[in-house]
């Protein structure tokens, strides 16, 4: 399961962000994961709340957009957006052509909050 360890690159880089703003808690982390990337989206976010516990970012969120295949053809030089199991040239049907997007994953975002949430048990007490 490698989404643990693409867990850990995610919560490093969202520490990272929000220690210099002096943010005590991470909200919500955005990523963007195209089909071909070889993570499984669902597996991330379950995987997230095991790495997360005890940071700041124990009660984020993960928010993942799905970002389309891309190709660019070397024969005509379109650049069109397909399926993950068909790479061909929308425009004339080449097979020769290069991935333009969909097998990335970025961080979109990380939504910093003043104080961390409270639990719903602390909540309830109040």
């Amino acid at each position: 399961m490698h989404e643990l360890a693409i867990c850990r690159a995610v919560l490093q880089q969202a520490l990272a962000i929000a220690a210099p703003n002096d943010m005590p808690a991470v909200g919500r982390i955005r990523l963007r994961i195209g089909p071909l990337s070889g993570i499984e989206p669902a597996l991330l976010c379950a995987a997230f709340p095991i790495v997360a516990a005890g940071t700041p970012c124990a009660a984020a969120n993960i928010e993942i957009e799905s970002m389309a295949v891309q190709v660019i053809c070397r024969d005509c030089g379109s650049t069109s957006v397909v399926r993950p199991n068909r790479l061909l040239c929308a425009t004339c049907g080449d097979w020769r052509v290069a991935l333009v997007s969909g097998d990335e994953m970025l961080l979109a975002s990380v939504e910093l909050l003043e104080a961390p949430p409270l639990n719903p048990k602390e909540s309830a007490d109040v």
